[in-house]
């Protein structure tokens, strides 16, 4: 066994590897960037080497950099996580040929299946049913494309998790989309090939866990459901599917076993499947990920097993010790991705420093994160900050359980996708487990809603400052009371508070423990407020609520029920718009890189036409012109980084140019 090794990764999975290594005895080596100095992974970690400037290339996809980390802290193994050098063929070589040990498949194994085309044919000839499809050139695709039929899908042959998967639904469509795919492909994996395949309708999106060791001994742990994904990105996991029956289950693990033969697959890796909702019993085979997935706790939580634990007793030439038939399942596990994201605004990446962190403290709850107060979320990586994973005894008892875990999360200082995914774990077909890939981006606006700021939040603000104006010690003089009270009676105490774009005067008659509060000109309600355990527990208009709190210079944090608000004098959350109909400067909705200038200065430009293609954190945001005009000023260049609110171009309407 090991007794060193090397965790080339960062964020929530490199803590996770990082914890198990320390169970097992083993010592860990993190790497990092200049972003990451004061990361979690880094300060979890036995050894911490820097190995490069914040740019992906330059650090954590830096081979030579990542390699002399691991000669310099004497490690014998490498551990790639998910996501930059999990898949990297040509980094499993470069470790074999360092003296190391690569935690993951052969080196042959990644390229067979790291190639959608070369993995649709060896699977096939082992007997594992595929999608219809095609692959080559642009124009060969088109020719194809009227074979397969429409609506297809166009995606990277060398990609993985949704990058550059583009649904065409009729061939006028298809030329753009193929440009657009190719684009991201060759950003995101220096190759542009490009495989269409048939789109099955209500598809389900269904994968197999394998296990495989040098000796032979291939198993299979089940499955998980992945369907509930938003631009090919799954959000939430479950193990098992509600929609499998035993028989297809025992079918789709058997083909997933027979999948990772055919390829001589050693070590953690999961065949993904697509299943038409309508005929659950027909599946396809999509893809095999050659490495640990990002919802392998929903597995674990279902079998009792550390997958990482096997990975690394694999790669150290041990054996399984598994049988098929050792295999157990308990319960059920659903996963949900927490993201620094904006749902109410299109999800642009947010970003910020993380001011604390809440999460319910419960047996069934597990939470792999990435962050701690004090971390700074930016743009140069994914916006993934943490997954919450619940266990049950049952599908219901878990999605109850996963709906308390999300009501009780909070995340101040950023804004994050929590509420989005506590309004999706608890929809009606969801519960139902009526779902197909497709359900998220139907019912995305209801999802999305931006609730208006409760009253009770405003009178939660109201009442913990009034708790903070309580006096320490005895008092005597009723006038040192904040009560209102004055002679002739109370006339109680009055708070102007902000919170989005809500203002009101809040006025508290009364204690903390007993009062009476009005909203602006509203008949006055009875409330009460105490801290416990760094909590605010409000009764107000008959309902209680427990809010995580933060007072932050003159901005309080408040969040219950997956929400987060700021309230002061100047909210936090508020934003104006940058653009009108009449023109001017357009701004950038969020800090990234300009991808594709599609104008260029003094163009004469219609409303709604596409100006630019700026990318953040793995996501394209076309930017569009406001208004019909010329283009007078066009500061950015692409591949020029651009902050929060940079002026990306002028657009002058025509009559003001003519002007």
């Amino acid at each position: 066994m090991f007794d060193t090794v090397l965790i080339a990764n960062r964020g929530e999975i490199a803590v996770r590897v990082i914890r198990t290594l320390r169970a097992m005895g083993i010592r860990s080596v993190a790497v990092y960037s200049d972003a990451d100095a004061d990361a979690l992974h880094v300060a979890e970690a036995d050894v911490a080497v820097r190995i490069g400037p914040a740019a992906a290339r330059d650090s954590y996809l830096n081979i030579e950099a990542v390699l002399a980390a691991a000669k310099e802290t004497g490690a014998q193994a490498v551990h790639p996580g998910y996501g930059f050098l999990a898949e990297n063929a040509e980094f499993a070589r470069a470790c074999a040929a360092a003296g190391l040990v690569f935690i993951g498949p052969p080196a042959e194994a990644i390229e067979a299946m790291g190639d959608k085309i070369r993995a649709k044919t060896t699977v096939a000839a082992a007997g594992v049913p595929v999608v219809p499809g095609a692959d080559g050139s642009p124009e060969e695709l088109r020719e194809a494309a009227g074979r397969i039929g429409y609506p297809l899908l166009l995606k990277p042959s060398a990609g993985g998790g949704g990058k550059g998967m583009v649904v065409v639904h009729e061939p006028a469509e298809l030329p753009e989309a193929i440009a657009s795919a190719q684009r991201v492909a060759r950003s995101a994996f220096g190759d542009d090939r490009l495989l269409a395949e048939r789109f099955v309708s209500a598809p389900r999106h269904i994968e197999i866990q394998v296990l495989a060791d040098e000796h032979g001994n291939v198993v299979h742990l089940g499955e998980r459901e992945c369907s509930l994904q938003r631009r090919h990105q799954k959000i939430v996991e479950e193990a098992p599917s509600p929609l499998l029956d035993q028989r297809t289950r025992e079918r789709m693990g058997a083909a997933a076993v027979e999948a990772a033969r055919a390829v001589g697959y050693r070590g953690a890796g999961t065949v993904e499947f697509i299943v038409s909702a309508d005929d659950p019993g027909e599946f396809f085979f999509m893809e095999m990920n050659t490495r640990l997935q990002v919802e392998h706790p929903v597995t674990e939580l279902a079998t009792g097993l550390d997958l990482v634990a096997l990975q690394v007793r694999v790669a150290a030439g041990e054996p399984l010790g598994l049988r098929q038939s050792d295999i157990r399942f308990t319960g059920h596990a659903v996963e949900a991705r927490v993201y620094a994201e904006d749902p109410a605004n299109g999800f642009l990446p947010t970003g910020g420093r993380v001011l604390a962190v809440h999460h319910p403290d419960a047996e069934w709850l597990r939470v792999d994160s990435g962050i701690r107060a004090g971390s700074v979320v930016g743009t140069d990586y994914d916006p993934m900050l943490a997954k919450i994973v619940v266990h049950g005894d049952d599908r219901g008892h878990a999605l109850r359980r996963m709906s308390d875990a999300l009501a009780g999360t909070a995340i101040f200082g950023l804004t994050t996708n929590v509420g989005f995914l506590h309004a999706l774990v608890t929809d009606d077909d969801v519960v139902a487990g009526r779902m197909d890939t497709a359900l998220v981006d139907r019912k995305l606006e209801q999802l999305t809603e931006a609730e208006p700021v409760p009253d009770a939040v405003l009178v939660a603000a109201a009442m913990d400052e009034l708790l903070g104006m309580q006096p320490t010690g005895p008092v005597v003089d009723p006038w040192e009371m904040p009560t209102g009270w004055r002679l002739g009676g109370a006339t109680g105490t009055a708070f102007r508070l902000t919170c989005g774009d809500r203002a009101a005067t809040v006025r508290v008659t009364g204690t903390p423990a007993a009062a009476e509060v009005s909203i602006d000109d509203a008949p006055p309600q009875r409330a009460s407020a105490e801290w416990v355990d760094g909590r605010l527990r409000v009764r107000y208009a008959g309902e209680a609520t427990t809010y995580a709190r933060l007072q932050q210079g003159e901005t309080l944090w408040l969040a219950a029920n997956g929400r987060v608000w700021a309230v002061g004098e100047h909210s936090l959350l508020a934003q104006e718009e940058t653009t009108d109909s009449s023109g001017g400067p357009i701004t950038s909705p969020m800090p990234g890189t300009v991808l594709v200038v599609r104008v260029e200065q003094g163009e004469k430009v219609a409303a709604g036409q596409p100006l630019l293609v700026v990318e953040a954190m793995k996501m394209e945001h076309t930017i569009t012109a406001p208004t019909a005009g010329f283009v007078t000023e066009l500061p950015v260049t692409p591949g020029q980084k651009v902050a929060l609110d940079e002026v990306l171009a002028v657009v002058t309407p025509h009559a003001e140019q003519e002007d």
